[in-house]
């Protein structure tokens, strides 16, 4: 995969086309290695959030019309994303405009889960105005960047009366089974269509297994507990000990919807919500919490891929219809000792607006140990295998076209 950094021989342009200021940010340009029908072109800003789009050989813009942000986790970076946004223009060269952010990076992401989301609910704000012809949007996010991700769409989420959508289709055609819905519900103003994560701890990170590292051994889970603090306040959010909302942990606060900020309606307002979640070896984050499910319900799995095109996949579950009226949360629970029923209290909100549920396994990997960043590819020399997971995000990513 070509860097940002230093680029191959085989890069259209090497030469940066000059420090342009857009809306007020100072944007630079520069291309990347070609792909056959053009080439990618990389926007940078000062913060270090880029746009990636494909360009022809004249470097003549098409006009995408779907934005895909895509959120990193735990001190990670934009960079991060950079494979899978290459592999998606590949896949999309003429449908889509890849937005990685860096808005919460390194130990910005130490500030808190709500802190982080306003940051990335204004950073889309402005990636909309410097791309007007985009419609739709969609979000992958990594580990922790799914909570963030879910913050700001709180805070984006608004209610449209005259939009409606007559049918919408993926990479291979199939036409989605709820065409003609009238949509009603905008995401800063753009129709929602896709909200993935991967591996990302939507109960939390607080005992019962949820940090595998800690193998289920309450000692190490009480320590786990203490060390929270090193992560600032989103250590306390995820491990469910700050009362910043409404006298209840965040998280579960999260869960429902609000007078101020709609949480669950946001969610629910995307045509599809999948997780891909790690089987074992993830030693960050655990099964149930990323795949949103209580631990007697997760799948007895041997770990045997279900298609030879995805070989470390070893599980896919449909989405069930989400409820027309969804969960309400109790948050008098949030101030109860029992961990347990806060966090019954959070998968009952979360699956009512439906998931598909993608399992993944690296148990035949070398990559296997360090399943948390292979899932994501986050380095290709170093996390190749998570490739296929990747490419079958890619093939069931949905695309909306509007018909007469």
């Amino acid at each position: 995969m070509a860097s940002m950094e230093s680029e191959t021989p085989d890069v259209l342009n090497e030469t940066r086309n000059g420090n342009k200021k857009k809306n007020g940010i100072r944007m630079e340009s520069f291309y990347l290695r070609k792909i056959g029908f053009g080439c990618f072109r990389v926007q940078q800003d000062e913060e270090g959030n880029f746009d990636m789009e494909v360009v022809n050989g004249d470097g003549e813009r098409r006009k995408p019309t779907h934005l895909l942000i895509m959120v990193n986790g735990l001190v990670g970076s934009a960079k991060d994303w950079e494979y899978a946004a290459e592999e998606f223009l590949k896949s999309y060269p003429e449908d889509i405009i890849v937005h990685c952010s860096k808005r919460n990076y390194s130990t910005l992401t130490l500030d808190g889960v709500d802190v982080m989301g306003g940051r990335l609910a204004e950073e889309i704000l402005l990636v909309i105005k410097r791309h007007p012809n985009v419609q739709k949007i969609s979000f992958i996010c990594h580990s922790l960047g799914g909570l963030i991700a879910r913050y700001a769409i709180a805070k984006l989420y608004e209610q449209k009366e005259d939009a409606q959508v007559n049918g919408e289709y993926n990479k291979h055609g199939s036409r989605d089974q709820s065409n003609g819905k009238e949509f009603k519900e905008k995401i800063a103003g753009l129709e929602p269509i896709n909200f993935i994560t991967f591996a990302t701890p939507h109960l939390g990170s607080r005992g019962h297994k949820q940090v595998p590292m800690c193998c289920g051994f309450y000692a190490l889970e009480k320590v786990a507990i203490c060390t929270s603090y090193l992560f600032g306040r989103t250590g306390k959010h995820l491990f469910l000990l700050d009362k910043d909302s409404e006298n209840c942990p965040l998280l579960l606060h999260m869960a429902g919807d609000h007078e101020d900020l709609k949480f669950l309606s946001a969610l629910q307002s995307f045509r599809r919500r999948v997780t891909y979640a790690n089987k074992r070896y993830d030693n960050v984050v655990g099964w149930s919490t990323s795949s949103i499910r209580r631990r007697t319900e997760l799948p007895k799995l041997e770990g045997v891929s279900i298609d030879d095109k995805y070989p470390y996949i070893v599980n896919v579950e449909t989405a069930e219809d989400s409820s027309p009226q969804i969960y309400v949360p109790s948050e008098a629970k949030g101030n109860r000792s029992k961990k347990t029923e806060v966090e019954e209290e959070m998968i009952k909100c979360l699956s009512s607006v439906g998931w598909e549920r993608v399992d993944v396994d690296f148990h035949r990997s070398k990559q296997r140990n360090n399943a948390h960043l292979t899932i994501q590819v986050n380095r290709y020399r170093v996390n190749s295998d998570g490739a296929c997971v990747i490419q079958h995000m890619i093939d069931n990513f949905l695309l909306q076209h509007v018909t007469n």
